[in-house]
């Protein structure tokens, strides 16, 4: 246990050397920033076309407080939430698998004093910066939308770096056990029907109650529940569910991430 934890975690003399590889990525990104900011016009469409169009054949949504909302004001912060949970998974995925098959980077990195778990929280913190940037301008858009009603929004911004935490760790965990980009369906197949039906665009009452609890168990479900109810300010009991599940979420896909790196990159 000794020598795997020595080959799993750095010496404590180099601990934090994930912030290299962040550096790394930022250099690689800032001549490439076009790119970059795709991840943060599709979601702001959506919220455009269902505030022009949609929300004018639907009524108020009442929340589980009571409280009745418009229905791009509910339908926003789900969007942020699965804003955050899109950026972390693509960067999670897509661009590790790459770099640990394919550009071989990780290999290189690890002749240099950094140790599988720098990797993963370097890369997991790239994640959370880069989602960190979309989240604040979505905010802002939805501030000058009318569409933040609490002074509870404040803390969306830290929620969706916890959604991003949550989704990256798990994301980069999974990231480890594929082997060609055929598996990458299985992504998709996971986060569309997620996206689609974790009270995103309809309240949980709605569904039969034999899939309530199902949609309950979901992690974009608990993500769209603390960002809804911190933005409207209709805070319940719901909100502290969803920040243990989403931190033990993001823990141990850290954890799986950084063991299953020293498994293929030190064997």
């Amino acid at each position: 246990m000794t020598t795997l934890a020595t080959r799993v975690l750095p010496p404590t003399s180099v601990r934090g050397n994930g912030w290299k590889l962040v550096h790394r990525n930022y250099l690689v990104y800032r001549r490439a920033w076009v790119v970059f900011l795709t991840g943060f016009f599709e979601p702001v469409l959506y919220l455009f076309s269902i505030g022009i169009g949609v929300s004018q054949l639907v009524g108020g949504v009442t929340l589980p407080g009571g409280e009745v909302v418009a229905y791009t004001a509910f339908v926003a912060p789900a969007m942020l939430a699965a804003s955050a949970m899109n950026g972390a998974v693509f960067d999670s995925t897509y661009n590790i698998f790459f770099r640990l098959k394919y550009e071989k980077l990780y290999d290189t990195v690890l002749a240099t004093p950094m140790r599988p778990w720098d990797i993963a929280t370097g890369e997991i913190t790239w994640a959370l910066l880069r989602g960190g940037i979309y989240s604040s301008a979505f905010l802002l858009v939805m501030a000058a939308m009318g569409l933040v009603s609490s002074w509870w929004a404040v803390l969306a911004l830290p929620a969706t770096l916890l959604v991003g935490f949550a989704f990256a760790g798990v994301g980069m965990a999974l990231t480890t056990f594929m082997r060609s980009w055929q598996d990458f369906e299985f992504v998709t197949l996971t986060t569309i029907p997620m996206f689609l039906f974790s009270a995103t665009f309809y309240p949980l009452s709605v569904y039969p109650s034999g899939l309530q609890w199902l949609i309950e168990l979901t992690p974009l479900y608990r993500a769209v529940v603390l960002c809804r109810e911190l933005v409207t300010g209709a805070l319940t009991w719901s909100s502290g569910v969803s920040v243990l599940y989403l931190l033990a979420m993001g823990s141990v896909g850290l954890y799986v991430a950084s063991r299953r790196l020293s498994h293929l990159l030190l064997k």
